[in-house]
């Protein structure tokens, strides 16, 4: 590129662009200085000497992808671009939910924007509102179409119309992209059942079980009871084919470049929709390998910057985030590393923090979430979390057996007790939840269940023991106040915010009942939510209290997200504390107490806020008065200390 060009593109940096022509220039620009990353990442994935012609391809797809990116999509990735890493921000609060189940459509979800102002939400995550089979359709992962919506949530327009508002409103849209797999509906499946060999190269599909055998020979099995092995025979093209995740889901073959290339195209069209942030789903499984367990392999990861590098060209102000609940030393991977780092997903599930919580509160003790949180490989700069308690899925308890037994307990057991605790096993349990997807071969299962459920609201509601609700409530913002105040996005799932218990319609839908999944996926409840305000009850305080947590967290920059957290040791087993530090001396310190007994931790545990005759406590406004050199903590009290 000349230096007269050059120049004028700084000119336009600095200035901002003022007509199409501006633009266009700067994507050159893009391409131009990230085209030698692109090819390398292709050619390290598709061997030159075989795939020029797919790369040339690729080449001349880049610019017309661009081109169909709106205007306006255009000056906002530019603002974006200036702005920096504007998903590390504490001004960020998030919200997941089912439209159907939460607005009943896109138009319903238009007219509730002003509720998740109240409670001072601004990052939607929604799930799958595109089209997807009838009857069993994974809630919507099992895909028809990557960009048109499924009549049931409205129509496209709809969905822009939101997404308009939404921008002019300042708030943020994450939706899926299903990148591993489509539904055995989708075009090009049912092009490659109607015998179009060049559709079924699009999939692992095989004439026998030759192939098959011998991946089965490494690859886990993910939904063991409900669709064992990885392969389902295909009556119509009389050939096997690939469904890791379920029979109806068909794995994509992305060996094969014209699969990568024509995913890319399906991505960018989610993205002019107005996504802000794409959730590139079930990540860890996109690349196959015989004899490995095909998933979080380096060309998965390859694959992912690849996506990414091309979505930096054309649409550089959306952001990826990496559905990857795999262990703490995986998931610091799909932020990229070596020359790739930072250039892979921004944004990835704490799933390691969310899992630890929901230990702590069982064994009300925080040895196994220190251990494992000073154990974690330091994320990048540029990247940030997604903090959460719980989402649309089950509660895994993926943690690393060797911590486990640093602490002196037994992997097996602990575990074994973790489901018992909340899935209705010990008399003494204040947890109402069920198993998910139990393995009685290894004793493996996970969790399921609303968050009030599982920190024992709705038992406490069903025995009318008032000390116990007050407790649960104590739990359910002790929990909300970590998550909002660590290092990330905090992101509520629906109905959390209100309290809401376990929904057990599910059992009497017979598409829904093998999933125990949909016990934690409620309906929200407007009636509760349009007496908020005149009724003092569990569902107001909660919400209430959250808004305020939420509130404070605006106000103080100190949680915005530049790996600016301190872990503390409280010489106590059962409090959890850490520092949120600043360089301008305003940081926060953050104590919980994760037990039903008050506990204590010492002036001298507390560093510089227990040189403070009297810190003040955020969230509370008041100061946090010392007793003979202790501060006293109540029963799952939650402390934000401020030194101002």
């Amino acid at each position: 590129m000349n230096q007269a060009k050059l120049h004028q593109i700084n000119i336009l940096e600095n200035q901002g662009p003022r007509k199409p022509e501006d633009l266009d220039m700067l994507f050159e620009q893009r391409l131009a200085t990230n085209l030698t990353i692109i090819k390398d990442l292709f050619f390290s994935l598709y061997p030159e000497a075989s795939h020029m012609g797919s790369f040339k391809k690729l080449l001349q797809e880049l610019p017309v992808l661009y081109k169909q990116r709106p205007e306006p999509l255009k000056l906002q990735d530019i603002a974006r671009l200036k702005q920096g890493d504007w998903y590390q921000s504490e001004q960020i609060v998030g919200m997941q939910l089912y439209v159907d189940l939460f607005s009943k459509d896109l138009k319903g979800l238009e007219d509730k924007l002003g509720y998740f102002e109240k409670l001072g939400v601004n990052f939607i995550h929604l799930m799958p509102i595109t089209p997807r089979p009838k009857g069993e359709n994974d809630g919507g992962y099992a895909v028809n179409s990557y960009h048109k919506v499924d009549k049931r949530y409205g129509t496209k327009s709809a969905l822009l119309r939101l997404t308009k508002k939404m921008r002019d409103k300042n708030m943020y849209l994450m939706l899926d992209f299903v990148a591993n797999h489509t539904s055995n509906e989708f075009p090009w499946a049912e092009k490659a059942m109607a015998g179009n060999f060049k559709y079924q190269e699009y999939y692992h599909i095989y004439p026998d079980r030759t192939i098959p055998d011998e991946f089965e020979k490494t690859l886990p099995e993910i939904f063991p009871l409900t669709s064992p092995g990885n392969f389902t025979f295909n009556s119509k093209m009389q050939k096997w084919v690939m469904t890791v995740f379920n029979q109806y889901q068909w794995d994509l073959n992305y060996s094969n470049p014209e699969v990568f290339i024509a995913m890319l195209g399906n991505l960018l069209k989610l993205a002019n929709l107005g996504v802000d942030v794409v959730r590139l789903d079930a990540l860890a499984f996109m690349w196959k390998k015989l004899g490995t367990l095909s998933q979080n392999l380096p060309e998965a990861h390859s694959l992912i910057s690849l996506f990414k590098m091309c979505l930096q060209v054309i649409a550089p102000g959306v952001v990826f985030l990496a559905e990857a609940v795999v262990a703490p030393h995986e998931i610091i991977k799909y932020f990229g590393l070596g020359t790739m780092k930072g250039n892979e997903c921004e944004i990835a599930y704490n799933a390691t923090l969310m899992a630890l919580l929901w230990d702590a509160i069982a064994t009300k003790k925080t040895a196994l979430l220190y251990k494992n949180l000073q154990n974690l490989p330091k994320k990048p700069k540029e990247a940030t979390w997604v903090n959460y308690l719980r989402c649309h899925d089950d509660i895994g308890l993926g943690f690393d057996d060797r911590y486990i037994h640093e602490i002196g307990w037994d992997a097996k057991k602990h575990r074994k007790f973790l489901l018992d605790y909340y899935c209705q096993n010990i008399d003494w349990s204040p947890a109402k939840g069920e198993v998910f997807m139990y393995n009685p071969k290894n004793g493996d299962g996970r969790i399921t269940g609303s968050c009030a459920s599982l920190l024992g609201l709705e038992k406490a509601l069903e025995q009318k023991n008032k000390a116990q609700i007050n407790q649960a409530i104590d739990k359910i913002i002790m929990l909300h106040g970590i998550v909002m105040s660590y290092g990330g996005i905090p992101l509520i799932y629906a109905g959390d915010e209100i309290g809401t218990l376990n929904d057990y319609t599910y059992l009497k839908d017979n598409t829904k009942k093998e999933d125990s999944r949909w016990i934690n996926r409620p309906r929200q409840d407007w009636e509760i939510v349009e007496r908020l305000d005149a009724k003092k009850n569990y569902h107001s305080r909660i919400f209430f209290a959250l808004q305020q947590l939420i509130n404070l967290r605006k106000q103080n920059p100190v949680f915005s997200d530049h790996n600016n957290l301190i872990l503390f040791d409280g010489h106590n087993p059962h409090v959890f504390i850490y520092e949120r530090t600043s360089d301008d001396d305003g940081g926060v310190l953050v104590i919980s107490n994760f037990s039903e007994s008050p506990q204590a931790v010492t002036k001298i545990s507390l560093g510089p806020y227990g040189s403070i005759a009297n810190p003040k406590d955020l969230i509370s406004g008041r100061t946090a008065k010392f007793v003979d050199d202790k501060l006293e903590l109540k029963p799952y009290q939650l402390y934000w200390l401020s030194k101002a």
